[in-house]
């Protein structure tokens, strides 16, 4: 790589760390430290880079626009099963628990649990390696999902590379969610289009 070639480079590995960093800041932290401004000046000059020298890195926040997100899914096996999470209702169906763990230990002791509400979402597997987001999964039967990674790459909230370093390959799984106030609002915008309404 020549000179002009390695700056350029740089500016555009810069610029991704640093808009990366900022939509973290305000997608996941909700503490920006830049205007809408500032950062829509900072993308427009990476996506000019990116287009004048052809370096487009993976992790590069312009690779979350302009794709259409798929329709149609390829199947993935999942490398360990993604087994569903156990809900309750009822004080009854959390004793009802304890005494089925107590016999499977086959000991009548004290269990302590950790009791945390469920996100009711779609279940997915984000898988990284080397830091990079290499693919995204729906959870499907628990042995076979769907292929959603270009879907969630859209989500600016998941992020197409982990800050953490070292690691090789790592399967993270969570909840795909809407918020109410974004779900009404997305049905706003679907309304004042002339769009159906999601229920």
């Amino acid at each position: 790589m020549d000179r002009p070639t390695e700056e350029i480079a740089e500016h555009i590995a810069r610029l991704v760390r640093e808009l990366n960093d900022h939509n973290y800041r305000y997608h996941v932290l909700d503490t920006p430290v830049i205007t809408d401004a500032q950062y829509d000046d900072m993308f427009h000059t990476l996506q000019g880079l990116e287009q004048t020298s052809g370096i487009i890195l993976p992790d590069s926040p312009t690779q979350r626009v302009g794709a259409a997100p798929q329709e149609k899914f390829d199947k993935i096996t999942h490398n360990l099963p993604m087994l569903s999470l156990q809900d309750t209702f009822s004080f009854d169906e959390v004793r009802e628990f304890d005494r089925r763990i107590k016999r499977l230990l086959d000991r009548p002791v004290a269990v302590k649990y950790t009791v945390e509400p469920k996100y009711d979402g779609l279940a997915v597997e984000l898988t990284y390696r080397d830091g990079l987001l290499h693919r995204a999964s729906t959870r499907g039967d628990g042995y076979t999902g769907e292929d959603v990674t270009l879907n969630i790459r859209t989500i600016r909230s998941i992020p197409l590379r982990l800050l953490t370093e070292g690691i090789r390959e790592i399967d993270l799984r969570g909840e795909v969610f809407i918020t109410t106030a974004d779900f009404e609002a997305l049905n706003a915008e679907r309304e004042a289009s002339g769009a159906p309404l999601f229920a």
